[in-house]
């Protein structure tokens, strides 16, 4: 068997490669490569995409959790409920701002944030919700709204790896009081360096948002209303978004029809293979399988030339930097189960339903005598 890729950008780029280098020429020879009206755009046609008022560009995914954070005025003192398992990005703005991140438990369906535990671990303290849509799936937003207005609590959907799902047909980021993107190479809209974007119907929570990107001097330049950050999306990442933008649900699409065809090839076999719940657009950032003998396994597809990954290895709560937190090993079995026995195959749009089957076969040859 040759080598299979996890993800394959390079397919991606040769099916709108002069669409790409044309947008990547017409930013060069504009002489204007940082925000501007490429930037501008972009912003524009993504608000439109997820249906709100306002989307503002930052330098990358994790900028844009913590410039929203620090928008809606979350700091030291303040405590922030969201999931143990996700990217470390998610729990680290929390604390870069001097708040505390307060985990709760997993959905072992879903993997996303168990709402039936989320009010148990409200407080005086509590500020805000990041709920993560992880892998793709939307969590449960009606749930966790309902909550948040019942306590006066900010939501922000930690959308990185769902851009383009939909939740009872309404699109992820218009659904809590902001959301954030990441445009990383690997996500489901990927550039081709790093970017981030902001999404929200709240007028004042965009403005301050894009005082902050430009070091707290928007709009007037070198005259400072806050302390911000430098966090401006290049127009060059954003000429090229835009390129993608058109094509992200047909690429959702054909990520859906992959993992129906997985499901389909592995139900014969011991892998728990994705759960997608009802109302949800799960859009498979990630097709993440859960297999008691894990490690064995991805060993054996490594032989195979079969490319995997885990996602995440130690949940956020057991991590040595939140130490102090004095979360115990046992505290969040679903996140701790979950990270031990999960792991993502090759899925992407351009994956051929050939070479499906052949990582499908390799695993039913693995399993082959020992069920």
């Amino acid at each position: 068997m040759s080598s299979i890729s996890l993800l394959d950008l390079k397919a991606q780029f040769e099916t709108i490669r002069e669409d790409i280098q044309a947008a990547a020429m017409r930013v060069l020879e504009s002489g204007a490569y940082i925000m501007g009206s490429e930037v501008k755009a972009l912003e524009e046609e993504v608000a439109a995409f997820c249906g709100v008022k306002h989307a503002i560009g930052v330098g990358n995914g994790t900028d844009a959790l913590l410039l929203a954070l620090k928008a809606q005025g979350i700091g030291a003192g303040d405590e922030v409920i969201t999931t143990p398992f996700t990217f470390f990005a998610t729990a680290e703005v929390i604390a870069e701002l001097g708040a505390t991140p307060v985990f709760v438990d997993i959905d072992p369906k879903t993997y996303n944030i168990d709402v039936k535990k989320i009010e148990a671990k409200i407080t005086a303290k509590t500020k805000a919700i990041i709920p993560v849509h992880i892998f793709g799936q939307p969590a449960d937003m009606d749930q966790i709204m309902e909550i948040a207005e019942k306590h006066h609590l900010f939501v922000l959907e930690d959308a990185a790896q769902a851009m383009g799902s939909t939740y009872q047909d309404k699109r992820i980021g218009n659904l809590g009081h902001a959301a954030t993107f990441s445009f990383f190479p690997t996500k489901n809209l990927g550039g081709y360096g790093d970017g981030g974007m902001i999404v929200t119907n709240d007028d004042q929570l965009a403005d301050t948002i894009r005082i902050l990107r430009v070091h707290g001097s928007y709009p007037k330049k070198y005259y400072h209303n806050m302390l911000g950050y430098n966090s401006r999306l290049d127009a060059l990442q954003a000429a090229m978004l835009r390129v993608k933008l058109p094509y992200l649900d047909q690429w959702n699409d054909a990520r859906r029809q992959r993992a129906e065809r997985y499901n389909q090839l592995l139900a014969d076999t011991p892998l728990v293979t994705p759960f997608a719940a009802e109302q949800r657009k799960h859009i498979y950032h990630l097709y993440i399988v859960q297999a008691e003998e894990r490690d064995e396994l991805m060993a054996y597809l490594k032989e195979q030339g079969v490319s995997t990954g885990i996602y995440y290895p130690l949940p956020l709560h057991l991590q040595e930097v939140f130490k102090h937190l004095e979360y115990a090993e046992g505290s969040m079995p679903h996140a701790e189960r979950a990270a031990l026995r999960t792991f993502a195959i090759p899925l992407y749009p351009e994956l051929s339903f050939d070479v499906m089957e052949q990582v499908a076969n390799a695993i039913k040859t693995f399993y082959k005598g020992r069920i």
